[in-house]
Formats: C-alpha cells, sequence, structure tokens
C-alpha cells in the first residue's frame, strides 16, 4: 500500500510538471491584460469592476476546466489516451454509418482543432517567456530594451535542446512547478490579507453582475478573461502519460488553490492601489523576492513551453499516422515513456513561427489577443464532440445533452464572440495558422487518397500476380534469401515487386509482401500485432504480413517480423540477412480534375517533408533497395 502510494505522489508530481505548466503562468499577465489601458476596449479601475473581473475569473476557471475538462471531457479516453486527435478516432470508431454525415463533419471540425492547437503551441512559448522577462521591468525600468533580446535567447535555447528530449530534465520539472505553486499562492495570500474584502469575489453573483449590469465593459474583458483557462486542452492531450486521477489530484490539490490565491491576490492590490495595475503579479511579491521570481517565473514558463511543444510533436505524429500528415521524421527521446518524441521538422518551424512572433508583437499585451483565439476555438470544439460522444456512445439523454452541453457551449461561446472582437488586433493570427494547417492537413488526406487509387490501378491485384508467376514461361529464377516488399495493403501487387519481376525476371527464394496498418487505439501488444495470409499457395514462399500499430506507436518492420512463426512463414525467414525493398513515387500535376491546381501543388510540395521511409520503418539501410515510379495527381 505504502509503495502504491509513493508510485501515485510520484505520477501527481510529474504531472505537475508537464501537464500545468501552461494554465499555472497564466496568473502572470491575466489579470494586466484585462485592466491594460491599451486594449482596444479597455476595463476601466474601479471597485465593482476588480470584483466582478476576479469573481469572473475564478468561475470560468471552475466552469470550464473543473467542471469541462476535469469532470466530464477527461472520461472520454482512448485507451487512456486523450486529446482532440484522440477524440476524432473515439467519433469515428463507434458511430460507425449511423450518422455518418455528421461524424465526418465533426471529425472535420476536431481536425481544425487540432490546427489551431499549432497555433496554440507558436503563441504559448512567445507570450509566456515574454511575459516572465518582463518582470525584470519592475526591478528597473532600464531593463526595458533587454526584454525581447534575452526571451529570442531563451527561446533559441529551449528549441535547440528539444533533440536530446524531456527524460533527462523531466525529473527537476515537477519539484520546480510545486515550488512555482507555492510561490503564488503565498504571495496571493499576503495580497489577501491587505484587504481581505476581495474574497467576496467567491460568490458568483459578483462575475453575474457584472456581466450583467456592465455587458458592454465585461463582453470585452473576456478576451483577457479566457487567458486564465489557457492549457486546459493540455489536461487532456496528456492525459495518456499521467491517467486521470493524477492531473484531478493534482489539479483540485494544488494548481487550482495557488492560481486562485495568485488571481484574488493580484484583486486586493489593485483594489489598494490602482498605479500597481501595470504588473500586479510581480508587484505582488515582496521587493527582497522580486528577483527570484523573475527567475522562478522564467524557469516556469519555459517548462510550460515545453508541454505545448511536446503536445505539438505529438499531434503531428497522430495527425501522421491517422493519414492527415505525411510520415514524419520521429525521434523518441526516452526509454522509459513512449510519448516523449522529437519530431525535427516540427521543431524547425516553431523556432522560426515563436521568433517572428516575439520580435513582431514584442510585448504580451500584445500577443494576449492572438492567445485567446487559440484557445477559446479549441475549447468550443472539444466541448460539441465530447457532448455528440456522451450522446451516441455512452447514450445520455437528449435532454441532458441539449441543457447541460447548450449552458457550457454558451460560456464557450461568449469567449469565443469576445475574441472576435479582436481579430484586427492580432486574433486574426492564430485563426490564420489554423486554416492554413488544415488546409494542408485536408489536402493531404485527399491527394493521398488520389495516389491510392493511382497506384492501386498501376499496381494491379496481388492474387493475380501471384497466379502469374506460377504460370510464367519460362519459369522464373528462384534466388536464395529473402526479400521483403513493404505495400499499403495486400489488395495489390507492390511496385517494386512488379518492376523486379518484369524488369529482372528473378524472384527471391522467401517473400514477404508487407503492409503496415495503423488503428484508431494508442498502442497494441505484440499478440495483436501480426497475421498472415499464405495468398493461395502453401508452398510458393510468397505470403502477405499484415502489421498492426496504434497511432502513437512507431513502426519497426524488423521486430516485427521477428514476431512471425516459422510454422506459417512457408520456410524460414532470416530477418538479419533480408532484403527490403521500397516504391518511390514521382508525384506530377495531371490533368485530372480530382482537386483544384494550387491543392495538388500544395500537396506535392507537403510530399517533400516525407521522411525517408528506411529510417521511419527502422529499415536496414545497407539491405534496403528502392525502386522508383511516377504518378499522375
Amino acid at each position: 500500500m505504502e509503495g502504491q502510494q509513493t508510485v501515485r505522489a510520484g505520477i501527481v508530481i510529474g504531472a505537475l510538471g508537464v501537464v500545468f505548466g501552461d494554465i499555472g503562468t497564466s496568473p502572470i499577465y491575466t489579470i494586466q491584460t484585462v485592466f491594460n489601458p491599451g486594449d482596444p476596449h479597455p476595463v476601466p479601475i474601479s471597485g465593482d469592476n476588480v470584483y466582478g473581473v476576479v469573481s469572473t475569473i475564478f468561475w470560468s476557471v471552475m466552469i470550464i476546466v473543473t467542471l469541462t475538462y476535469v469532470m466530464l471531457v477527461m472520461r472520454a479516453d482512448n485507451n487512456g489516451e486523450g486529446g482532440i486527435m484522440a477524440l476524432i478516432t473515439l467519433l469515428r470508431r463507434w458511430t460507425g454509418q449511423r450518422g455518418r454525415r455528421t461524424t465526418m463533419f465533426l471529425a472535420g471540425l476536431g481536425l481544425f482543432g487540432a490546427a489551431l492547437f499549432f497555433g496554440d503551441s507558436m503563441i504559448t512559448p512567445a507570450i509566456s517567456v515574454l511575459s516572465a522577462v518582463e518582470g525584470l521591468k519592475v526591478i528597473n525600468p532600464d531593463f526595458g530594451d533587454f526584454v525581447v533580446p534575452i526571451t529570442a535567447v531563451i527561446i533559441v535555447g529551449l528549441f535547440s535542446v528539444q533533440r536530446h528530449g524531456t527524460a533527462a530534465v523531466g525529473r527537476f520539472f515537477g519539484p520546480v512547478m510545486i515550488a512555482w505553486f507555492v510561490a503564488i499562492g503565498a504571495c496571493g495570500v499576503n495580497g489577501i490579507i491587505d484587504n481581505p474584502e476581495i474574497l467576496r469575489a467567491l460568490s458568483p453573483t459578483y462575475a453575474v453582475t457584472f456581466l450583467a449590469g456592465h455587458f458592454h465593459i465585461a463582453f470585452f474583458s473576456l478576451a483577457a478573461i479566457v487567458l486564465s483557462v489557457t492549457g486546459a486542452e493540455a489536461l487532456y492531450a496528456d492525459m495518456g502519460h499521467f491517467g486521470r486521477k493524477a492531473i484531478t489530484y493534482g489539479w483540485l490539490g494544488l494548481v487550482l488553490p495557488a492560481c486562485t490565491l495568485s488571481y484574488f491576490g493580484q484583486g486586493a492590490l489593485v483594489l489598494a492601489d490602482e498605479s500597481k495595475v501595470s504588473a500586479p503579479f510581480f508587484l505582488l511579491t515582496p521587493e527582497w523576492a522580486q528577483i527570484p521570481m523573475v527567475v522562478l517565473a522564467t524557469a516556469a514558463t519555459v517548462i510550460a513551453s515545453q508541454a505545448v511543444i511536446t503536445g505539438a510533436f505529438s499531434v503531428a505524429s497522430q495527425a501522421a499516422q491517422l493519414g492527415y500528415l505525411p510520415r514524419l521524421r520521429i525521434a523518441h527521446t526516452s526509454a522509459s515513456t513512449i510519448g516523449q518524441i522529437y519530431v525535427p521538422w516540427i521543431n524547425g518551424v516553431l523556432t522560426v513561427a515563436v521568433l517572428i512572433l516575439v520580435f513582431a508583437f514584442r510585448s504580451s499585451a500584445a500577443l494576449a489577443y492572438a492567445f485567446g483565439m487559440a484557445v477559446t476555438g479549441t475549447i468550443t470544439i472539444t466541448t460539441t464532440l465530447f457532448f455528440y460522444y456522451a450522446h451516441t456512445r455512452w447514450r445520455w439523454p437528449l435532454w441532458v445533452v441539449l441543457i447541460g452541453g447548450g449552458l457550457l457551449l454558451l460560456v464557450d461561446l461568449m469567449f469565443l464572440a469576445a475574441n472576435m472582437t479582436k481579430l484586427v488586433h492580432g486574433a486574426w493570427l492564430p485563426l490564420l495558422i489554423g486554416i492554413a494547417a488544415f488546409t494542408v492537413m485536408t489536402t493531404w488526406e485527399k491527394g493521398r487518397g488520389i495516389v491510392t487509387r493511382a497506384r492501386e490501378k498501376a499496381e494491379g491485384p496481388l492474387r493475380e500476380f501471384v497466379d502469374s508467376l506460377r504460370d510464367c514461361k519460362p519459369p522464373l529464377t528462384r534466388m536464395s534469401g529473402t526479400a521483403v516488399f513493404l505495400n499499403r495493403g495486400k489488395e495489390t501487387a507492390p511496385l517494386a515487386m512488379r518492376a523486379n519481376v518484369e524488369h529482372n525476371r528473378v524472384l527471391h527464394r522467401h517473400v514477404v509482401v508487407m503492409s503496415i496498418d495503423t488503428v484508431p487505439v494508442p498502442r497494441l501488444t505484440d499478440d495483436e500485432r501480426i497475421t498472415i495470409d499464405e495468398l493461395g499457395y502453401k508452398r510458393d514462399g510468397i505470403i502477405h504480413v499484415s502489421a498492426c500499430y496504434g497511432y502513437m506507436e512507431r513502426p519497426n518492420i524488423p521486430a516485427a517480423l521477428r514476431l512471425l512463426d516459422p510454422a506459417h512463414t512457408e520456410g524460414h525467414i532470416d530477418v538479419d540477412t533480408a532484403s527490403y525493398f521500397l516504391s518511390d513515387l514521382e508525384l506530377t500535376v495531371g490533368d485530372e480534375p480530382t482537386m483544384a491546381p494550387w491543392r495538388k501543388r500544395l500537396f506535392i510540395a507537403t510530399s517533400y517533408i516525407t521522411a525517408d521511409a528506411a529510417g521511419y520503418f527502422n529499415l536496414p539501410l545497407d539491405r534496403t533497395v528502392i525502386i522508383g515510379s511516377r504518378i499522375e495527381i
């Protein structure tokens, strides 16, 4: 029992270091953004407005994070995995033909939510690190000119170490974040002690009065108040690494109380001195502790950025496995934690994008308008998908879905509408990023289908091809050894195998036609991995092997071949000496009206980032042969 408690405590500490970095650093910039005089729709500083804002922040966190995500959405897991991509696969798996059109629409909506997450992963490092480094201006205003350069250096360092993974430093993240939450909670307590009347804002009546009685002000303030829930989606996305219970314990036991104390402490400070609204978070800290707090805040924001970057790697990897992105080169950076991966191409894009944002916006306040749109879009889409799934899969009564889901969606849509008013002030940025990513993913999915059909036509049926080999005149020369031909399925003959037979008139004694299937579950056991088909003949030495992988796994062809039972392989397959044959396709723009010309060119351009197949499937490079073909789209 004691050992179980120790393990559980360790998991909770790990979750604190990875999951809550984004939402845990929101107190740095939320309240100062709400009352920012440079806002196009500023909130006047008054006692009623401060009470209303603090109360609205608290109840927004309770409704969106605690109720929607922790208590509801996180119950919808795909074999323990969470995140919007997991929710898409759940919808596609369980609804089947029933409501197919609605399901496909919602899956597309979910894909757009995943696309918005890429915008979030670009904005989070920029706004988080900027807001922390801006604490230097509180210590000495002369440091203001150094904020952007220091931020850029930190960000370059952050992305440059991604290739090493978080395994080596991950165990330090938890204690750092615990220190962070204790520190911001303690500072919040000091502010509350000085003005305990702020605790009246715990009553939802202040939030309701603020929204109803001052709607012309309160509505626009929601675009900044939503910053208090940024990172809520990370709780769901990282659920597979730590489990729902560990995340729930961490949220209710430490993160929620600490953030609440910080928000109320800042509210108390602004009530006492309106001039401190420019940086209430750092001014709430005792003067002797301001430098350590800036250092701790910088560490916390780096950790928050790390979590979002890792999330972007995971989303890109899952999207590639599900057919929405080309095959990407992926490096696993931890032997013990499969979810810790590094995707070089995504890392490079994020590095450039984040640096552009830092130098273009130059302050956390300017970036705040852009940040909210990405968050509200993803939250609204996640809530919609969840309630549809709960109705179709869990059989929740329609009235529960309409009333409960309607009320929660009303909250989400109010935040979304408020952020739409900031379109010209920066909210267009995550929408642009989301639309661009969505266009790339849908174009790749459609183009992939077109190429697959064209390829199937060129390859011809596999069974007919195997039959023709038996009747070949003169008979083919069968050379010793094993040849493994990678293919997309068992319905068609691999182009490389057909070319080898037609041009070289030779075939290995043992031939394995191998296809890789990705199923909508995170992982499979070895017992579920392999399926063998003799292709109609038991002694011709030609078999088809299907290797199934979950969308969180990386295929390993040699390892899969070692799982084969010699009794079913029509002879001994020597994995250590086998030759591997790949079909390399050259894509060109054709005249067929399969897609708009610009989408064809986009599809072909996207194909250039496809990872080397030999490396992706862990094939030995010295025994891999690539045979090229040309296909028009």
